[in-house]
This record gives C-alpha cells, structure tokens and sequence, in this order.
C-alpha cells in the first residue's frame, strides 16, 4: 500500500454532534478498529447543506423513486437545497480519492437502502434512497459503499473491506502508468481473490488480460477496473472459496505427505459443514505456502487480502 487509504463517513458515526437533536451515533467499530486503518473524510448532508444544530427531524415522502425531503411537523421542503449541495459534493469527493463510504442506515439524507419513504396517507414503504447516498452512488458506482448497521453481518463486513484494499492496490499500480504489463501483473496476484467472488467474471478477466493490446489502453483499464469491481461485489459463498482452496491444495499433491493431506481435506471438509471458519483452512495453507516456498501463491492475495489483525476471516 502506498500512502494511506482514504474512506468516506457519515460525520455522526465518528461521534460529532450533528443529528437532528443535537447528538452523534458514535460507532465504536468504525472509530476503534477501521479507524487504526483509515483515514476518515466525515460528511453531514444536513449541516454542509446549511440547516442547523439542532433541526426539526425530516424524513423522505411521495415516490420512493424520486422522493422529497421534508420536515416532520411544519412540513418544509429541502429537497432542491439538499440535492444542489449534493451535487457540488459530489464533484468535489471526486478529487478525494475515495475508496469506500460508510452511510448513516435509516436516514433521509445518507440512507443506503430500505429507508421509509411515506405515501401521502402516511404509511411508509422501505423502498428509499437518502439523497445524498443516491447521488454518491450513481456518480461513483464501482467505490464499495456500505451502511453502519450491514457492517455487523460479518459476511458484509468481510467483503466490503476487502473491496476497499484491492480498490486501494488498484488505484495505487495505476501510478506506475497505465501499460499493459503492470495491469497483467496486478491481474495475476489477484487470480485467485477473483475466482472466489465470480467463476463467470473471472474467465471474462482472463481474456481481456490475455490480449491487452485488443483496444486502448485507457478503454482497457477502466473495462477491467469495472469487471474487477462487480466480480468483489459478488459474495464469496462457502462453495467458491472451497473450489479456490482444492485449486490451492494442488500446487502442493508432490510434497504433501498422506497425513498432511488428509489433515487439509478433513479442515476443508469441516469448512463446508460451518464447523470452522474460513481462517482456519487458509492458515494451513498459508503455512505449507511457507513450508515449501511456493512462489506463485506467496503472491496470491486470496491469502491474505486484508490485515489479519482485522479478524475478517474469523467469523465467516
């Protein structure tokens, strides 16, 4: 990694104090443990866009598609103040270097998803956008985004995460140039990382390396930063991750003894029926990776796509 890693954050989940009552939804997670990680660029919708501290609560009203953001109780319209300071932010965290962004579940402004949208009888349907939330994900639709709240299923968690450092090793080999070579390179260290997301993309990846010179090169790489993107956003189900770990196993059928291997295929075995977690499998395998000094998958960042400190792979 070069430099540090650069996140958005909704700013009332770092603890500031600028909700509609005056107080914060601290999220110790998000400040104790990414924060050792990194680097938070915090927004607050409402309060870049010019309301107060405190204000009256509002929420999002009439098509869930293209709802309106008003007050509660007086029932005013901020929908056109919202979405113009909206848009300039937009244009400006263009030029922060995003790699991900942690939304405010729930709210009218930073909502991710399922946020209530009211119909004019004032029944709500969890069919909404925040405004803002919208409009960072349609202007940036390949940075990972996610909400505090999804960050406590580990399987979330665990890919959101792991989007955001091959994002950052991405953005990072561009500046060495864009050529050719270094994108084959970076290719070849996350084979396997791929193969656990999509099967499908990552024969899809294979072709477009295996002839770099087929369109140019700008085209060429953001065609593979965009099939590199949707295949992390896959899951990386029980089922992919045990074909990449038999892939694994194979490099080592000429210096396994009998008990080592079948030590490997019993920890594997007892992956597929949940009785372990994905750690304890790819800790053997990153041990006989050692052991017997195999170059190719010393590169590999399925093995270690993110820091082990993180407890990522321990609960999944």
């Amino acid at each position: 990694m070069q430099g540090t890693i650069t996140i958005g954050v909704s700013a009332c989940l770092l603890g500031e104090n600028v909700r509609y009552n005056g107080g914060h939804t601290r999220d110790s997670y998000i400040t104790d443990t990414l924060g050792n990680y990194f680097t938070y660029y915090p927004v607050c919708p409402e309060v870049e866009c010019g309301l107060s501290i405190p204000r009256e609560a509002m929420r999002l009203v009439g098509d869930p598609a293209a709802p309106r953001l008003v007050t509660i109780k007086s029932n005013v319209d901020y929908t056109e103040q919202m979405l113009e300071w909206a848009t300039g932010k937009v244009a400006d965290l263009a030029a922060q270097d995003l790699c991900g962004f942690i939304f405010m579940h729930k709210s009218p402004s930073s909502g991710m998803e399922r946020v209530k949208v009211y119909n004019d009888k004032g029944v709500p349907e969890k069919k909404g956008v925040g405004l803002f939330a919208g409009m960072f994900m349609r202007s940036f639709p390949l940075i990972p985004v996610e909400e505090n709240g999804r960050l406590h299923d580990p399987v979330l968690r665990e890919n959101f995460i792991e989007r955001i450092f091959v994002l950052k090793r991405w953005r990072d080999v561009q500046k060495e140039g864009r050529k050719p070579g270094v994108l084959v390179e970076f290719h070849t260290v996350h084979k396997l990382q791929i193969l656990s997301h999509s099967p499908t993309i990552y024969r899809t990846m294979g072709k477009l390396t295996a002839d770099t010179k087929a369109m140019p090169i700008e085209t060429l790489y953001a065609t593979y930063e965009r099939q590199l993107m949707e295949a992390l956003l896959l899951k990386a189900s029980v089922s992919k991750n045990l074909n990449v770990m038999h892939h694994v196993l194979g490099y080592f059928k000429k210096n396994l003894s009998a008990d080592e291997k079948a030590e490997m295929l019993q920890l594997l075995e007892n992956y597929r029926e949940r009785l372990v977690p994905l750690i304890v499998p790819i800790t053997l395998l990153n041990h006989y990776v050692r052991k017997y000094d195999e170059p190719y998958l010393k590169r590999q960042t399925y093995l270690n796509p993110h820091p082990m400190e993180l407890k990522l792979r321990n609960h999944v």
